[in-house]
């Protein structure tokens, strides 16, 4: 990383970051860093041909005040019961430059939502200097001392060289959940996808984030090892996540749009796409061999099948793990209703099924777009795309 990059001079405002985790929806945005100091997993289409940067402590810190200077305004301008009138939020907005109102918008959307949580952003923001971030998370509570969650996104490799005192000292200042992308536990996985870290560094990462008392959500992605390695996805991922218990398991199935590397061997044969079903067995047989964790499982996405297979381990395993033998024993035709539903936003769980209107719905769909149970995955695949 380049020294001008950490030295920016000049303060050009409010920023915020391409993405954040579903669960962040409600969530104030900081940023800290911009893009991704890896950048290499096929998989990813996110921050592709931009270069990673660390923002300028004092940049984040004018961020952060900004944002509270418009949240006392906003908590001023409220009634007693804290509803603020149209008029008086377009009265405030035309005396800001362009600039604050973008700063105003964040802190408008984050008081209607709550303000509850904040996520530091963007996709490794525990790479800068630790003293930096507990400087920052000190600021964010004295700000905002109401705020119940501050979480971030962060790579094993990275937690895996931070000290447990740091990470215990990040906890003390207010960061209580950090998300990570395990995608697989699987080291042919890993290597096939350039994830850049491996199983034993993911165990050892996990574990220091749960050692620290910080809440840990660890992502999944089923399908990722393609035909080939299904099995061993499947199992070497449910052992290191036995070895983890993290507090939350995410699950991201794999969709493959034709900006990312993997697209490229895909096109080409050489990495073979599951099926929904295939990608069904994958994820049953993963589900099956977690143990021993008190985890829970959470389907927060719409690319993946099964909305329903939620729940904590291991009192919901069994319910967990029925709803996707139920889809397998399904006969084709139903099974590609399901599919088809899923992915138009009819269906959010099996028992959708049962209702005659939303299954004509995927009947006429079916019908318009000449879709069978023969072609029905090289149609979903194309959908998918489209949520990435």
């Amino acid at each position: 990383m380049s020294g001008s990059r950490e030295k920016e001079k000049t303060y050009k405002g409010f920023e915020q970051g391409p993405i954040r985790p579903p669960s962040e929806a409600n969530s104030l945005l900081i940023r800290i860093t911009r893009n991704c100091p890896w950048n290499r997993c096929t998989f990813c289409p996110v921050y592709k041909g931009a270069d990673f940067s660390l923002r300028p402590l004092d940049h984040v810190i004018a961020d952060i005040d900004d944002i509270s200077r418009h949240i006392n305004v906003l908590r001023q301008m409220g009634n007693q019961s804290g509803q603020i009138s149209r008029e008086a939020l377009n009265g405030y907005n035309a005396t800001l430059d362009a600039s604050e109102r973008q700063t105003f918008a964040a802190a408008v959307n984050w008081f209607a939502c709550g303000m509850q949580s904040i996520f530091l952003q963007d996709a490794n923001s525990l790479i800068i200097k630790p003293k930096d971030l507990i400087v920052i998370l000190q600021h964010l509570m004295k700000c905002f001392p109401w705020t119940e969650r501050i979480t971030s996104y962060a790579r094993s490799h990275t937690i895996a060289r931070i000290s447990d005192e740091d990470l215990t000292s990040f906890a003390q200042a207010g960061l209580n959940r950090i998300h990570i992308g395990l995608e697989s536990g699987s080291d042919e996985v890993l290597t096939l996808v350039k994830k850049g870290t491996d199983k034993k560094n993911h165990i050892k990462a996990g574990q220091k984030v749960k050692k620290a008392g910080i809440e840990l959500s660890e992502y999944v992605m089923p399908g990722l090892g393609g035909k080939g390695l299904s099995e061993s996805h499947a199992l070497e991922t449910a052992d290191a996540l036995n070895q983890i218990n993290p507090e939350f398991i995410r699950l991201r199935t794999l969709a493959i749009p034709n900006s990312v590397e993997l697209y490229d061997e895909y096109a080409a044969g050489r990495f073979e796409k599951l099926t929904d079903v295939e990608t069904a067995k994958e994820l049953l047989l993963f589900l099956e061999n977690l143990d021993g964790i008190t985890s829970t499982i959470k389907s927060d996405h719409i690319l993946n099948l099964f909305e329903e297979v939620e729940g904590k381990y291991p009192e919901d395993k069994e319910r967990i793990t029925g709803v996707i033998r139920e889809f397998l024993e399904m006969d084709p035709h139903r099974r590609m209703l399901y599919q088809v539903g899923r992915r138009l936003g009819l269906f959010s769980r099996l028992s959708d099924l049962n209702n005659s209107e939303l299954v004509g719905r995927a009947e006429e769909t079916c019908r318009q777009h000449d879709i069978n149970p023969q072609n029905v995955d090289q149609v979903i695949n194309e959908l998918m795309k489209r949520f990435i």
